[in-house]
């Protein structure tokens, strides 16, 4: 047992190895980043159709989402609703009909790509030429 402990785990690594586990990591997180900005923008641009004064609002992460509850004309306490599991996916497609059909988008089958490829629909929505119209999502 003793031997066990005593053995040194980085037997075998070298310097190379370090350095390209650090550079996948960094890629890694540029990447994530350039996402994270490329989707920020998409739905900087989907508030600035939907007449928001607060389109920068797109780029914080929660409050991001209290403005597109607003804009979907749903209460602020469905934020709640995305934490619970299983539930969370009823709210988004509530929240991803409701979007499409102010875009005059009135398919299930829409809300459902943008459900499931929201990495292809969501900028589709931002970037496009499709206008929202705040009368057509239903009131409750």
């Amino acid at each position: 047992m003793l031997t066990l402990l005593q053995t040194d785990p980085y037997n075998g690594t070298d310097a190379v190895s370090g350095a390209t586990a650090a550079g996948l990591g960094i890629g890694t997180m540029f990447f994530g980043l350039l996402c994270y900005i490329f989707y920020g923008y998409c739905m900087y641009k989907i508030f600035q159709k939907a007449g928001r004064q607060d389109a920068w609002a797109a780029f914080i992460p929660i409050y991001n989402s209290i403005v597109l509850l607003e804009i979907v004309k749903k209460p602020i306490w469905w934020i709640i609703l995305f934490c619970i599991p299983l539930v969370n996916i009823y709210a988004c497609w509530v929240v991803y009909d409701r979007l499409a059909k102010g875009f005059a988008k009135e398919t299930p089958l829409y809300t459902i790509l943008i459900l499931f490829l929201g990495f292809i629909f969501i900028p589709v929505l931002g970037l496009g030429s499709d206008t929202f119209d705040s009368k057509l999502v239903p009131n409750d």
